[in-house]
């Protein structure tokens, strides 16, 4: 497995390689937003750490470049950690957000979690599912509503379709976290809290299908 470290910081560069040497990552580094995108292009990364605040390019204008022709897993990391900045990410398609300082064990932790579940998991049902106007398909992982196709990132993906596949059960924060991202201890209920707010305009309409369970979680509606 190969990462890409991108941080104009050469003392975190090194932090995070040598933890990641040490997990048995194979490691690359870039100083700032514009290499970073440069060697995406020459070479596939199996995930991407990457800085928000850098020179020459930022690492969300980073991540926006990349994602034209990569879908490789991106965790941000930032020594801001408002909802704004959050948001702005998961609505890139990254897939964690980690904010300064962090313990390098822990970001290890969330990478693997990421690389376990980049792949996304395989449909475990077949068919269609449709409510009112809003349907779901699993095999194709599309989601419509009347017709017009979403753009959900891939974690609002996987987090749909969990709480669809579970509908009219209430889920705790802590099995979405774990289910959802592939680890618990280390998750982070305003990640969670983010996500639904986005899926939940991305669902317009039926954004009223995910009711919020006061001191417990979410659940999906099934009528």
């Amino acid at each position: 497995m190969k990462l890409l470290i991108v941080d104009d910081e050469q003392r975190i560069r090194s932090l995070i390689a040598k933890y990641a040497s040490f997990e048995g990552y194979e490691t690359a580094e870039a100083a700032d937003g514009m290499q970073a995108v440069e060697m995406c292009r020459d070479t596939r990364y199996d995930l991407i750490i990457m800085d928000v605040m850098m020179p020459e390019l930022d690492g969300f204008s980073a991540v926006r470049e990349i994602r034209k022709h990569s879908d490789t897993p991106v965790i941000m990391l930032s020594a801001r950690g408002e909802e704004y900045d959050r948001i702005h990410g998961f609505e890139l398609g990254i897939d964690d957000y980690v904010v300064k300082p962090f313990s390098p064990k822990e970001l290890m932790m969330r990478v693997a979690a990421v690389l376990k579940r980049s792949g996304g998991e395989k449909a475990a049902e077949s068919d269609v599912l449709t409510f009112d106007g809003l349907t779901i398909d699993f095999t194709a992982r599309r989601v419509t509503i009347d017709g017009q196709e979403l753009d959900l990132s891939p974690k609002e993906y996987e987090l749909l379709f969990y709480m669809v596949r579970n509908r009219g059960i209430a889920l705790s924060r802590e099995k979405l976290i774990s289910d959802v991202w592939g680890y618990d201890f280390f998750g982070d209920d305003r990640t969670l809290d983010t996500h639904i707010k986005l899926l939940r305009k991305q669902l317009g309409p039926y954004a009223d299908r995910i009711t919020t369970l006061r001191g417990v979680g979410y659940r999906f509606e099934k009528e």
